[in-house]
């Protein structure tokens, strides 16, 4: 019998029809939705609202070959490099190859790339790129402008609606196994079901089951959960990427402020307590590593010298190139107190960004029939062990616009009946959510984080299956509720992948 989260029949929800949901409108689903032919109507979910995404908090930039010194091979080497040789060779070729043509098309929607005062494209570097590719919006706001602009784009297209604060809760199969639909929670707490032959995961990735994340509230995995009880397969769950360089202190949101890897692209440099400039011991790009390299670096150079943090220091540069190259970083350190031209500036590694997910073809097809993913809860192979800086909103467009292509040519109106039986389960108002999620969030921060081991795999993995057995057989009621059940999931999936890949 199917595991579900929900625990309620589909006929005695409310119904709608539509030809495509898709889940997240971040920059994936914003641009799949926005590439699907204009007679699909199409349903687009956010879960807290569209200005709350991992997509939105994007700072560094887009990578992609724009220049004569720049070549597909070099952005190709580059990002194998940087997934440590374990990338899909194809899904890579098909990233950079097809970047520059997403690029244009969204300068023809108005995204406002940087220019010179020639009116020329900025273009900047960030670690492991060899050459400059990055380009950026506002600075340091890139994934703010180019969500602003799709979604006004959105808007304006008569054949989609969106649905704010929608949260998924299960996809649904027919008896054939292709897919029926998806079961939502609206805003009030109401279950829809919201019939479709075809469904995008674009549901963003799984930072906030880490104590530390960058990641927007959202980030709990819920469409990856989906997926997996829906029956689809994922891949390098273990592949968990650290970013080096976080303010050490959180907002009131628990959201750690990122200080983009272009800092370093632009000269800044990694200092100890004393001063010492300690990644030039440690590779030979020094502070323009991968991510890997220089969070594995930061944590044994904290651990070394008894350290809460390390010091990341650009005040070689003037006030005036810092205020506007990095007008976001710069205000929000000014508001904590920190003047980045005088201040060196406070950084611990957080988690940030995850490889892993919904494994997908080069179409962002899922085993399930019907069924796509894409951004960063899909896994199309593109990152390996660790994503090259820049390459994630680059993915989003590729993928994304590959998505809505294959439904366009292939689009089928079937509607079968969904497979929606689920066990009958039992209300437990003594149950602890919130000790549950705590106690995951702990257990990932300090036994699946940057260091892992395994014996302390292998209690976290104890951990959590103790609470997956108990979940799933619990009647879920609240949003919450579901939120914490697709947070185990996904956790205990990140450390069984972790044990098993001993190099990780």
């Amino acid at each position: 019998m199917r595991e579900y989260a929900f625990c309620t029949r589909t006929d005695s929800m409310h119904t709608m029809d539509f030809d495509v949901v898709i889940a997240g409108s971040g920059i994936a689903g914003l641009y799949a939705a926005l590439n699907l032919d204009g007679k699909l109507k199409c349903a687009l979910l956010n879960k807290q609202g569209p200005n709350e995404s991992n997509s939105v908090y994007a700072q560094g930039g887009i990578a992609s070959v724009i220049s004569e010194s720049d070549s597909f091979e070099k952005h190709f080497e580059d990002t194998l490099k940087a997934g440590a040789g374990l990338c899909d060779r194809e899904a890579v070729s098909v990233l950079v190859q097809e970047g520059p043509q997403n690029i244009k098309k969204l300068m023809e929607m108005g995204v406002p790339f940087d220019r010179d005062h020639n009116n020329n494209l900025v273009v900047s570097t960030e670690g492991a790129h060899s050459v400059c590719r990055i380009l950026h919006c506002g600075g340091d706001a890139t994934g703010l402008h180019m969500t602003e602009t799709l979604f006004e784009n959105v808007k304006e297209r008569k054949n989609i609606e969106i649905f704010h604060n929608t949260a998924v809760c299960d996809i649904l199969t027919d008896d054939s196994g292709r897919i029926a639909g998806v079961v939502v929670m609206a805003s009030d707490g109401e279950y829809i079901f919201m019939r479709a032959p075809y469904v995008i995961i674009a549901s963003g990735g799984i930072g906030r089951i880490y104590r530390n994340s960058t990641n927007a509230g959202s980030a709990t995995g819920d469409g990856i959960a989906a997926a997996m009880r829906a029956g689809a397969k994922v891949k390098n769950m273990e592949f968990v990427q650290f970013h080096p360089t976080a303010l050490i202190h959180p907002d009131m949101n628990m959201r750690y402020f990122l200080i983009s890897e272009a800092l370093r692209g632009e000269g800044a440099v990694l200092r100890n307590r004393k001063g010492e400039a300690f990644l030039k011991d440690v590779h030979p790009m020094a502070d323009l590593a991968p991510r890997d390299v220089v969070s594995r670096a930061i944590i044994n150079e904290m651990k070394k010298h008894d350290l809460p943090n390390v010091y990341l220091d650009i005040t070689h540069r003037p006030r005036s190139f810092l205020r506007e190259r990095f007008p976001i970083i710069y205000q929000e350190c000014m508001r904590r107190g920190i003047d980045i031209a005088v201040n060196w500036i406070p950084v611990v590694p957080v988690q940030h960004y995850f490889m892993g997910g919904i494994e997908t073809d080069t179409f962002g097809r899922t085993n399930v029939y019907g069924l796509y993913a894409c951004g960063e809860s899909a896994c199309t192979g593109v990152h390996g062990a660790n994503r090259l800086a820049s390459n994630s909103l680059l993915e989003c467009l590729v993928f994304g616009r590959r998505i809505a292509e294959d439904i366009n040519g292939s689009f089928k109106a079937s509607r079968g009946n969904p497979v929606a039986q689920c066990a009958p389960k039992k209300r437990d108002e003594t149950f602890d959510y919130e000790t549950c999620r705590s106690q995951i969030r702990d257990n990932m921060t300090k036994k699946g984080g940057i260091i892992r081991n395994a014996a302390e795999l292998g209690q976290a993995i104890e951990l959590a299956q103790g609470y997956k057995e108990r979940l799933s057989a619990l009647h879920l009621i609240t949003r919450a509720e579901i939120e914490t059940y697709n947070m185990v999931t996904v956790a205990l999936e990140i450390l069984k992948a972790a044990l098993a890949r001993r190099e990780s």
